[in-house]
């Protein structure tokens, strides 16, 4: 595998030295126990030292209490991962098992709204301009935050209006070892399952009066880690 190659989900998690990361929506995405901000500024600088950062950067958000990293390759006809994403995730990790990190790949999540339209090419430019978004490279459907901060905005076209039916909602990415667990929790609390005929991608839930959500992965459940690549 090269590190320009495109790579799936599937490829990323059957590769050897990626147990800490789960794909989302938006990427790869680890989240490190640092437990102190001290440590995570440590890692953090662990992170910035690693070779070859000037041709790709992760996303790095330090937190009080833990250090999330997204992995992704972003170009002008690519917004997925790559050979590249799948080495800098193992220098990551072995970054922080030197300094006695330990991941929780449990706790990583994405969200992304999603807006029911009619006319994409009239909506789309309104809600770029009112967020300061870009478009995705190679997709005109989703809108996403250049800095990195804010969940994607994606547009579904639709052919006719649909009445009795939320024109937005909320998707919530989890990782594929999650995705039930969290399905079950929102079932307790008084959701309802409307459509599972997507699993393992995603499901559709609605709170109690109605109101939908989907739970989606990668799109795809198996091993944590196995093969090479």
């Amino acid at each position: 595998m090269t590190l320009t190659e495109r790579i799936t989900a599937e490829q990323f998690h059957t590769a050897d030295g990626v147990a800490d990361w789960r794909v989302l929506g938006e990427g790869a995405c680890a989240w490190f126990r640092t437990g102190s901000f001290a440590a995570g500024v440590r890692l953090v600088r662990a992170i910035g030292e690693l070779p070859g950062l000037d041709d790709h950067q992760p996303d790095v958000d330090l937190r009080p209490d833990g250090v999330a990293v997204r992995l992704v390759t972003l170009t002008a006809e690519h917004y997925g991962l790559t050979g590249r994403d799948l080495a800098l995730a193992r220098q990551i990790s072995a970054a922080a098992r030197e300094l006695g990190v330990p991941a929780d790949p449990s706790a990583v999540q994405s969200v992304q709204v999603s807006i029911d339209a009619l006319r994409l090419p009239e909506v789309t430019p309104f809600w770029r301009a009112l967020l300061g978004y870009e478009y995705r490279a190679a997709s005109p459907e989703d809108l996403v935050d250049p800095h990195g901060r804010g969940p994607a905005f994606w547009f579904q076209r639709m052919d006719v209006p649909r009445p009795q039916r939320n024109r937005m909602h909320v998707d919530v990415w989890v990782p594929y070892d999650r995705a039930e667990a969290r399905i079950a929790a929102a079932l307790a609390a008084g959701g309802r399952l409307v459509d599972d005929s997507h699993a393992p991608s995603w499901w559709v839930l609605t709170d109690p009066e109605g109101n939908e959500a989907c739970v989606g992965t990668a799109g795809w459940l198996g091993p944590v880690s196995g093969g090479t690549a």
